[in-house]
Order: structure tokens, then sequence, then C-alpha cells
């Protein structure tokens, strides 16, 4: 499907620190990257209530299967609305940032419409938050990046090589 996805599996693998096993898992993220969201995450939303921790980012990667990929895209994300709506910023806990843009850019990568789908209560559950929370904070988000969704992949690649850095 996508000629080279082998080399980029094998590159975020080896360099995001998921393991040299090829069959190892890529559907949570891996300790390091746990570490530069809460740090980033606390940054760009600084309020002091319900600030992110690495037990929570652990915890919803494991129950949500956050791939590193939606990781990448989700800094995206929140780049944008650094530029964009840094008022947005100011107004939201890093840990509910967390959730939302990991579950917008989950939904915008994976979301098929029809096997694989991905819906706000099952994130709600990992995210130990209402399903009428998540709502709002995803249509709040949405509506913040002016429903902005699209990347091109050169943002991406950007992105993984801050992290590699």
């Amino acid at each position: 499907f996508l000629p080279r996805h082998q080399q980029l599996s094998e590159r975020v693998r080896k360099r995001l620190y998921y393991g040299w096993d090829k069959d190892c898992s890529l559907d949570n993220l891996s300790s390091p990257v746990a570490d530069i969201a809460v740090e980033l995450l606390q940054k760009v939303a600084p309020s002091p209530i319900r600030r992110l921790q690495k037990k929570y980012v652990s915890h919803v990667s494991r129950e949500a299967c956050i791939s590193p990929c939606s990781m990448m895209l989700a800094l995206v994300y929140i780049e944008r609305l650094r530029h964009r709506n840094p008022e947005y910023l100011q107004q939201i806990s890093s840990s509910d940032l967390f959730l939302i843009s990991m579950m917008v850019a989950s939904k915008y990568l994976y979301d098929e419409g029809e096997e694989e789908e991905v819906f706000n209560d099952e994130w709600a559950a990992a995210g130990k938050v209402e399903v009428q929370t998540m709502n709002t904070l995803e249509m709040n988000f949405l509506s913040a990046i002016d429903w902005s969704l699209y990347t091109d992949p050169r943002e991406l690649f950007e992105v993984l090589s801050w992290l590699e850095g």
C-alpha cells in the first residue's frame, strides 16, 4: 500500500525505542515518547488543573492503542494550535489536550467507518472521562483547529525528526 511503510516502521521502532524485534507491537507509546508528550503538553497547556502525568499517558496509550503515527499527527495539530489559536491552549488542561489530540489523530488516520471505527465512548473510558465530556472536548478541539486536519506527510517526517533528536 505504501511503498516505504516498512522502512518507516523500522525507523520508528529503532529510533523511538520500541526495540529491534520486528514482531514488536507499535500500538502504544514507548517510554521515551511518553516522557516527551508529558513535557511538551505541560508546556503548551500550562493549566495546573489535570496536569498530564506519565502514568496517565501510559494508561491511555495502552487502553486506546495509540500508535507512534497518531502521536506524531497529534503533535502537528498541537503545533497548529500554538500558532493559530493559543487562547485555546490556555483554557484546556494538558491531560485533556493529550486525550483529545490523540483521539482526533487516531480518527483521522484509522477510522474507516466500517471495520476500523474509533468510538468516543471507548476513548472516554480509556481517558477516564464521561462520554459527554469527550464529545465536548472533540467539538471544541475541532473548532479551535478550524477543522484543519489534513497534514502533508512532510510535516509528519519533521515531527519524527524532532522526536528522534
